[in-house]
């Protein structure tokens, strides 16, 4: 939780209120939406879904925190009908709610995946447990360099965070090609593709919006980014990518169940 600049201006503080109202927005309603599909879905997929809806549900609820802690943060007033003007309260805003939801669910994003492929029993466990921790390990190595100001200590918690994120993006991108390709119709395998490089893209933005205040970029503008720019990372990552799975969840359906309507 390091402290915030002073100085902002009335357009990078609402920028940021904007970008955290629309986390709220985007995850509540993506939550409300997958648990509402569970009934569409056979019950080989109910367990995914389930986890995509607690994933946005985790997220909402830290975003709330996240946007709760950030109005407390400001005082936003405009005198005798001018521009706004906005300063500090001297309360803390405290973001390292973000990391506590990535440690809770970047490992569930990747199971939810997993889980939606079908695949071999042990291949599940062995993928799930492998991901998850590795996911859980670049997320608690990226935390001590997100509250230093010296920039030499960010970058050498950047460097260390992302060796387990470099093996879970090869294994996205290169180790589920082949059970991608075994998916029971062409368009379940182009949903689980988009699932996978969807992760990847989403993903490949965290590194450059933790690194925004180390290349020139200091004050309330860095902070504008980084708020804004992980924001839409984060919906990304789990609301769109949660969308992509129900896809994924619902053609696998259609395509068993039409499997079983056809005669011996």
């Amino acid at each position: 939780m390091a402290p915030l600049p002073d100085g902002f201006s009335y357009a990078e503080w609402n920028a940021t209120y904007n970008g955290l109202s629309f986390g709220i927005a985007a995850m509540g309603s993506a939550t409300i939406f997958f648990w509402l599909q569970l009934p569409n879905v056979t019950k080989s997929y109910r367990t995914a879904l389930t986890i995509t809806g607690i994933v946005t549900l985790i997220a909402t609820y830290h975003y709330i925190r996240i946007f709760n802690s950030w109005s407390e943060a400001f005082t936003v007033a405009s005198k005798d009908g001018g521009d706004y003007e906005v300063k500090l309260t001297g309360a803390p805003f405290n973001d390292g709610y973000r990391y506590v939801d990535w440690l809770l669910t970047v490992p569930l994003l990747l199971i939810e995946l997993i889980l939606v492929m079908k695949l071999p029993q042990q291949e599940t466990v062995s993928l799930s447990w492998k991901l998850g921790l590795a996911s859980a390990l670049m997320v608690a190595l990226g935390y001590p360099g997100e509250i230093q100001e010296d920039l030499s200590v960010r970058w050498f918690w950047w460097c260390l965070s992302m060796i387990p994120f470099c093996y879970v993006v090869f294994t996205l991108a290169v180790g589920l090609a082949v059970a991608t390709s075994k998916q029971p119709s062409p368009a379940a395998a182009s949903l689980a593709s988009a699932a996978r490089y969807l992760t990847v893209l989403s993903w490949c933005t965290y590194p450059f919006v933790y690194m925004v205040k180390s290349v020139g970029l200091a004050g309330p503008a860095a902070t504008m980014y980084e708020q804004v720019g992980y924001s839409i990372a984060d919906v990304m990552a789990k609301a769109v990518f949660g969308v992509l799975i129900w896809a994924l969840a619902a053609e696998k359906s259609a395509v068993e169940e039409s499997g079983k309507l056809l005669p011996n």
